[in-house]
């Protein structure tokens, strides 16, 4: 350990995501190559001596307690934990941090040494995950709200290959066997009594942690909640939903040095006749076992909504991926504005 072919695959994977921003010190993480990385990790980040490095993965975070705050992190997967190196100005925002972080250091402020924070959710103490619509990111949970974590991928790749490879280094976990299943049939497995409604398909890991998917029914509910935004203009049967995407959403700063432009998180939903964007919730629903209350806002709240028929262009930009698009909507006050016309040119 470790092989060539894993410290390459590490060395590959250690790559940043181009438009998110990442402060000084994990960009030194991001520098380093094969077995410096796999140093770094034994020297400053793993907790046992034997523990292996198996995988390495840049993505966004968000966490129960902050719900609002979308951090950079650097995930790495050991056959001990899921460790989360997090950008500084995560330490800096966060109150309920201890007072080691919040104490005003000029010292540290003017000097080359940058702190990290990093995260440890030990493999013991994992229960369940659940994955997200079309594998666009994945929530982690442990036994208590300081541990549940959800990786915004936006990429379905990156939530496939790290779900993989968690299931294989649960499977070296020494845990005793769960009991023997009683043979059930599907109706009894997977329906609810009560309410004869289907639940989310559910895949029982030998070392005993949930792997939770989404069934047909979510789409449902969206398409139905999509359909009620549009305040009837579409029925319920006739709706689509063609694309549901994790994306952003580009507001430009003017009077900036540089016109910098922020980044805002959206869930995209495209219809056959709509284009929406929401703001969703990503780290609170399912509720949590131990959740007292359900959360303070929806999974599901609508931020913008344009009807394709006032499309009028959609530009690119030439970058490479992660690609821009511009969306030019006809700027038609009245919806039924045609409809009006009609009437009153025609009629008495």
């Amino acid at each position: 350990y470790p092989s060539e072919f894993l410290m390459q695959k590490i060395t590959e994977d250690n790559q940043v995501p181009v438009h998110l921003h990442v402060s000084v010190s994990l960009q030194y993480v991001a520098g380093l190559k094969g077995r410096a990385l796999v140093e770094f990790f034994h020297s400053n980040i793993a907790e046992v001596e034997n523990e292996e490095l198996r995988h390495l993965m840049w993505s966004s975070v968000l966490f129960y307690k902050t719900p609002n705050m979308e951090v950079m992190a650097c995930v790495l997967l050991s056959t001990k934990a899921i460790y989360f190196l997090l950008d500084d100005s995560f330490i800096h925002a966060d109150e309920h941090q201890s007072d080691f972080w919040n104490k005003e250091n000029s010292d540290y402020e003017n000097s080359s040494f940058h702190l990290s924070c990093c995260f440890v959710l030990k493999l013991n103490d994992l229960q369940s995950v659940n994955v997200g619509l079309f594998d666009q990111y994945f929530r982690i949970t442990g036994h208590s709200a300081d541990h549940i974590v959800t990786c915004l991928t936006r990429d379905s790749y990156n939530t496939h290959t790290f779900i993989q490879q968690l299931m294989a280094v649960l499977s070296l976990l020494a845990r005793t066997p769960s009991p023997e299943p009683v043979d059930k049939d599907f109706y009894s497995e997977f329906g609810s009594k009560s309410t004869g409604k289907m639940e989310n398909y559910e895949l029982i890991h030998s070392s005993r942690v949930k792997f939770i998917y989404p069934n047909e029914e979510e789409i449902g509910d969206l398409a139905f909640l999509v359909a009620e935004k549009m305040d009837g203009l579409t029925s319920v049967p006739s709706l689509n939903i063609l694309l549901y995407v994790l994306a952003f959403q580009v507001n430009h700063v003017e009077g900036s040095a540089q016109n910098t432009s922020s980044l805002q998180p959206k869930t995209l939903i495209l219809t056959s006749s709509d284009l929406f964007l929401f703001d969703e919730d990503y780290i609170s629903y399912p509720l949590p076992e131990f959740a007292k209350e359900p959360p303070k806002r929806d999974k599901y709240q609508l931020a913008d909504g344009r009807r394709i028929r006032d499309l009028d262009r959609v530009l690119m930009g030439y970058q490479t991926y992660p690609q821009a698009l511009t969306f030019v909507f006809d700027d038609v006050q009245n919806q039924d504005l045609m409809q009006n016309l009609t009437l009153d040119h025609f009629g008495e």
